[in-house]
């Protein structure tokens, strides 16, 4: 959109770059007239200044000048780095001079402000341009192919790029190579470009197109490229752009045909390569891409054509067009609204005629009123791509685990003989670490839990502490993976056995020097004072009265003594009775060691004596209230306002073997935004760990709430640093915290491991080979359920082996036959039917029929013995008949030899059916007749005669080794969700699904499950150590979904039970 306007029919040239403000110079054009047919000229410098609002802009100083110019140009020749105003307005007149102008003077208003002038050329010079690496060479252009190189430092004598080519002709364009210095290009009309190497001093490359068409109006360079320019055409018949690289001089290497006629002037962004505007008689400014010919703008411009246009070097987004019709306009490309800029225009032509009436009648006229247009704003859009300066040159970003990633933007040269391709940005990864000690104690530490080295290590930190509480922090720890830690604790106390062994020692020695002699008479007084009174009473052996008799008198240790022999009892009340009397200053002391009472001691003693009351309770308590009492000991410290006392309450803490609670300590007392404060902690924790676990035999597992923030934001900072794999090792997992979850995931990913409980994300039930020469199903027991069962027989299926009497109406056709001979008995066994769940089950799919159903059997039925003799006697009492035909001595039968042994499916034999050792007789169910039997059932003795084998106890099979986690997994569950539920019909389901959870355990012992099934109930183990329970539903529904329900029907639904359960839980 339009910015400015200058109304000026003039050649125009930017301040320098390093120039602030900006400022435009404007010299008059040769070859224009203005209305008034005008021969002034002039030298006129704007400033372009974007706070004022207005299309103006500011006239900083004129000159009248009596020349007329082709080209003007300004150049940062002796420009300072501050930019003051200074640098040279370079201008080519009509009559083949080259006036040089200082543009601080002008602005400033001297009349001096010719630099130097020369009449060198011939003609007029239309070419003029400075070279951007030595600002002081200045190349021009004029007729008869005559171009000269100005030094500026030395104006007097110009210098020639080599001989003149021929035919002589203009020179319409000049323009230096925009990345080597001493390569210059000139065009002429004609179409040929000439390109001058000036260390040679002659051309190196002459590049034309071969139509004859191409009138050259434009040469520009390309900014990063060295060998690639630009070309533009005049000519109506070939109104285009090519781009010429002179490594393939032949042809264009592209041709722009954007424009309708022919092309005025051309300008190459030097900020961004992608932009390359052009002018031409078909009135349209375009911005276009080069690369591509794709036109990113077009400038809103008016019919005129434009013959001048540049980009201004400060502001990249800004450029100038001058056109025939007497001005210029400044622009923008990255758009912007015009409903201000048509106001402004409105309020200029209302002010030109005032508020009188033009038709003389005197009276005044409203405001001149236009349309409001509320719901349409002209809006012009930017370019259709951002420009590269708006793009970031460089940026970073720090990511997870310490990286920081970095992008720059860096010139590359296109390689030799290819075309340039779009530049690939390089990315850079690199790994930022600022705190180097707090990761080499970390990866100590780290050192110290592999190798289990924790005595030594502690003894280095009690060797390296500046502190004595910090030595004996780490003295505490120390004991605790020693022998005697009790005895070494009391020592550290300041209380050695060996030297109070060592006092009493002497103070016996001198004691018994003093001891009275054991021989000679003595006297027993009888008389009515207090020692005849206790005499008495110790001569009838009445121990109380004696031991009142000696209280009354203050003979505390007479009283003693006589209680000890009068029986515990007594001495528990004389030891009461003395503890009430004696007001010494150990009496509290000697009343709890004597009573016991360790818990009066931590509670009201003086906490000044805080260690006499920790070595009371390290030498007297017993290991089941030793901590509870440290920990009551650490409380009080700690509720202390003494600084001094509330950090030894960490003492107690370590005693007592309390790591959340050292942890809270520790905090209170210690700065924790500090990383190595954080260490410090993170170091006593670690170890203070490792001891309860030795000493303690307790699961160190279970980790508190603020523990496992600490846990938490130690392994963040670990992550930090970039140490992925010590983080992952400190962080908890037994905590379903979301940080620390969270946390646990991003860990896992950067390291490039599947995240807990999604490594079945992917493919949850791959199929895992079976291990070579693992042997198949083998022969053994098959274990009976737990529970008693319903058995199904759709048609089709096999009925129940021969001896068991159901109750009801048996179908004749699908029984086997009974056998005619006691000796032999061929009996065609079904394979082992598959239990069924429970009528009336909880949480329970309808059970899946593939047949008509048949009668079922009572609850309470169990299978009978096989039959071995004939039916006796059938109208008798079942009972006693069986109780006549049952052996004395358990034993195999003769019989039983001959017997053909029954095997199941897949070549396993049947032993027989399992019963409890020594009972060989009939089950409880059949000791009476069961008198309603199944629906249907006649009513009756209806039992038959049966002789019981004797039987076989059944050996399971053990689990295969890689099965037997599924085992231990579920169990474990199972156990944490009865020890955290409540309410009663929970436990019940519980348990049930534990039983029930036994036929997936025969399956696995027998590997009768397909690969996929087991591939996903390790899924779902799997799920269950990392407590993603939804994962592990999840998978559930899949096995549920994609296998047989026959194969699944007997465990899957009590698993989904107890998944559910264990996620309500929490566990």
């Amino acid at each position: 959109m339009k910015l400015k306007e200058v109304d000026r029919t003039a050649m125009q040239a930017w301040s320098p770059a390093q120039n602030h403000p900006i400022y435009l110079a404007t010299g008059t054009s040769a070859q224009q007239l203005d209305a008034t047919f005008s021969t002034n000229a002039s030298l006129e410098i704007f400033e372009f200044d974007l706070s004022d609002p207005s299309l103006d802009m500011k006239s900083c100083a004129t000159f009248s000048s009596s020349h007329r110019y082709h080209k003007l140009i300004w150049g940062p020749h002796k420009m300072d780095s501050k930019g003051d105003i200074s640098g040279v307005v370079i201008a080519g007149g009509e009559n083949g001079n080259i006036i040089l102008y200082d543009p601080s003077k002008i602005i400033a208003g001297d009349k001096e402000v010719v630099i130097a002038q020369k009449d060198k050329h011939t003609g007029p010079v239309r070419a003029l341009d400075v070279n951007i690496f030595q600002t002081n060479l200045v190349a021009s252009g004029a007729n008869e192919s005559e171009i000269y190189i100005w030094d500026l430092n030395n104006f007097a004598t110009p210098m020639t790029p080599g001989a003149k080519t021929q035919p002589p002709e203009d020179i319409s364009c000049i323009a230096w190579n925009r990345q080597v210095q001493h390569i210059l290009a000139s065009a002429s009309p004609s179409g040929r470009a000439t390109v001058w190497d000036l260390r040679k001093n002659e051309p190196i490359i002459k590049v034309s197109d071969h139509s004859n068409r191409m009138h050259c109006s434009g040469l520009a360079w390309h900014p990063d490229v060295a060998t690639q320019m630009v070309l533009a055409s005049e000519d109506d018949r070939l109104p285009v752009v090519q781009m010429w690289d002179l490594r393939f001089a032949a042809s264009p290497i592209r041709v722009l045909e954007n424009h309708a006629r022919g092309i005025l002037a051309i300008a190459w962004s030097m900020a961004d390569p992608e932009l390359l505007l052009s002018c031409g008689k078909d009135a349209k400014i375009l911005c276009s891409n080069p690369n591509t010919g794709e036109v990113l703008y077009e400038l809103p411009t008016n019919t005129q054509w434009c013959f001048d246009i540049q980009w201004c070097p400060r502001n990249p987004a800004v450029l100038s067009a001058a056109s025939f019709d007497g001005r210029i306009s400044v622009y923008s490309i990255m758009g912007g609204s015009i409903d201000g800029l048509r106001q402004k225009q409105v309020d200029k032509l209302s002010s030109s005629f005032g508020n009188l009436d033009p038709f003389g009648t005197g009276q005044p006229l409203p405001p001149l009123q236009i349309p409001q247009q509320t719901t349409q704003h002209s809006i012009v859009l930017p370019l259709k791509k951002p420009p590269k300066w708006v793009r970031r040159p460089v940026g970073a970003s720090f990511s997870f685990g310490g990286k920081l990633v970095t992008f720059e933007h860096a010139k590359v040269q296109p390689q030799q003989g290819a075309e340039p391709q779009q530049q690939r940005q390089h990315v850079f990864i690199s790994q930022v670490v600022t705190e180097k000690d707090f990761l080499s104690r970390s990866e100590q530490l780290q050192q110290v839990v592999q190798s289990q080295s924790f005595t030594s290590y502690c003894q280095r930190k009690i060797d390296a502490s500046q502190t004595e509480f910090e030595k004996n922090v780490w003295s505490f720890l120390k004991v605790n993976f020693e022998d005697d830690s009790r005895g070494k604790y009391l020592e550290l106390l300041g209380y050695r056995r060996e030297d109070l062994g060592k006092k009493q020692i002497k103070e016996e020695k001198q004691e018994s020097d003093f001891l009275p002699s054991a021989g000679g008479t003595f006297n027993i007084s009888v008389s009515g004072d207090i020692d005849g009174l206790i005499t008495r009473a110790l001569l009838t052996g009445n121990f109380e009265s004696a031991v009142d008799l000696c209280l009354h008198d203050n003979r505390m240790a007479d009283a003693i003594i006589l209680a000890i022999a009068g029986g515990q009892e007594l001495l528990a009340q004389t030891q009461k009775k003395y503890f009430a009397k004696s007001q010494s200053k150990i009496t509290r002391l000697i009343t709890a060691v004597v009573m016991k009472n360790w818990k009066e001691i931590v509670e009201s003693c003086d906490l000044k004596n805080w260690r006499e009351a920790l070595a009371a309770v390290l030498t007297y308590a017993k290991p089941d209230e030793f901590s509870a009492l440290c920990d009551l000991l650490g409380a009080r410290l700690e509720s202390e306002g003494d600084s001094l006392l509330q950090a030894q309450a960490c003492l107690c803490y370590i005693c007592a073997g309390n790591v959340e609670k050292l942890v809270a300590c520790w905090t209170k007392a210690q700065d924790g935004s500090n990383p190595l404060s954080l260490q410090d902690l993170i170091e006593k924790v670690v170890i203070l760990r490792k001891a309860v676990q030795l000493t303690h035999a307790m699961d160190t597992n279970t980790v508190g709430a603020l523990l496992a923030e600490k846990m938490s934001q130690y392994a963040s900072l670990l992550a930090a640093q970039g140490s992925i794999a010590t983080a992952l090792a400190f962080l908890p997992d037994n905590t379903n915290q979301p940080n620390i979850v969270q946390l646990r995931d991003r860990l896992c990913r950067a390291q490039g491991k599947p995240a807990p409980g999604q490594e079945s994300s992917k493919s949850p039930y791959e199929r895992q080979p079976l291990s070579k020469g693992r042997p198949g199903p083998s022969a053994g027991h098959p274990q009976m359920p737990r529970v008693q069962t319903q058995q199904y027989y759709p048609h089709g299926e096999n009925p129940p082996p021969p001896g068991f009497i159901m109750h009801g109406n048996v179908n004749p056709n699908t029984a086997a036959p009974l056998p005619t001979s006691p000796g032999h008995m061929h009996s065609q066994l079904p394979p082992y039917p598959q239990p069924q769940r429970p009528q009336n089950g909880w949480n329970d799919p309808p059970a899946l029929n593939r047949g008509p159903k048949k009668k079922k059997m009572p609850e309470n039925f169990m299978p009978p013995v096989p039959i071995t003799s004939p039916i006796m006697n059938p109208a008798g009492d079942p009972q006693s008949q069986m109780l006549q035909q049952q052996p004395s001595v358990p034993g195999p039968l003769s019989g039983q030899a001959s017997f053909p042994q029954p095997h199941l499916a897949g070549g396993q034999p049947f032993h027989g059916v399992q019963q409890p050792l020594g009972q060989t007789g009939m089950p409880p169910s059949f000791s009476k007749p069961n008198v309603e039997g199944a629906p249907g059932a006649p009513i009756g003795n209806t039992i038959q005669h049966v002789q019981a084998l004797p039987t076989e106890k059944i050996t399971k099979k053990p689990i295969p080794d890689e099965h037997l986690i599924l085992k231990t997994t579920f169990e474990d569950l199972i156990q944490r969700c009865l020890s955290s539920a409540t309410d009663p019909q929970t436990k019940r389901k519980l348990d049930d699904a534990s039983k029930r959870l036994e036929f997936l355990y025969d399956k696995l012992r027998e590997q009768t499950l397909s690969p996929a099934i087991i591939n996903g109930l390790h899924s779902i183990a799997r799920s269950i150590e990392t407590r993603n329970y939804s994962e592990g539903l999840s998978v559930h529904t899949h096995i549920v979904s994609t296998s047989n329900f026959s194969e699944t029907s007997a465990f899957m639904p009590v698993l989904k039970v107890v998944l559910s359960q264990a996620s309500k839980l929490g566990v």
